[in-house]
């Protein structure tokens, strides 16, 4: 790969990441960590993730516990819970709080999966762009004499190549999230 395409790749890249850690946060039927990932809580001023506050375990399929290193924010990351778009009402216990997570309907794996559909093609659409803000690089150069009609031509396939395997990634990770959302 040519050093003028790789940073491109690495956008891209960063973009499947990007992808990846949307994915994470939604929710199938079972506990996860990383729904929490988003939901950010006012410590001393700073919006701070629910992780950074204290630990999150997951001690049965459908449960998720946080326990803060500090007691006095219990209310806050209750508070933080109940505001967020999770959709579960959080049990405190004056030590932990607990997320029971309810069997997924139907209708909401349709829902979810929906929702996988969009953020795979966002995820798809950014890498479109950066195909094309490294295409449009690239012409400008060989406008400018910088580089030949030939090296143009082949840098064109090596980044469409990219692309496609990008691409490609992308849809096997949403398949691979709805799949999961669909099972029972």
């Amino acid at each position: 790969m040519r050093p003028e395409v790789k940073e491109f790749d690495e956008k891209m890249q960063k973009s499947i990441a990007s992808v990846a850690s949307e994915f994470a946060a939604v929710r199938a039927g079972r506990a996860n960590p990383a729904v929490l990932d988003k939901i950010t809580v006012d410590y001393y001023g700073t919006p701070t993730p629910i992780p950074q506050i204290g630990s999150v375990a997951v001690p049965e399929p459908r449960t998720l516990m946080i326990q803060p290193w500090d007691a006095s924010v219990l209310k806050l990351v209750e508070k933080a819970i109940l505001a967020s778009d999770l959709g579960i009402t959080p049990s405190n216990d004056g030590k932990c709080i607990r997320l029971s997570f309810p069997q997924l309907t139907e209708e909401r794996r349709r829902d979810l999966t929906k929702q996988v559909k969009k953020l795979g093609e966002d995820g798809k659409v950014a890498v479109r762009n950066i195909r094309r803000d490294a295409l449009d690089k690239f012409k400008a150069m060989k406008k400018k004499s910088e580089i030949t009609e030939d090296d143009l031509k082949s840098i064109e396939d090596e980044i469409q190549k990219i692309t496609d395997k990008n691409c490609k990634e992308i849809d096997v990770m949403t398949e691979k999230k709805e799949k999961e959302l669909l099972e029972i």
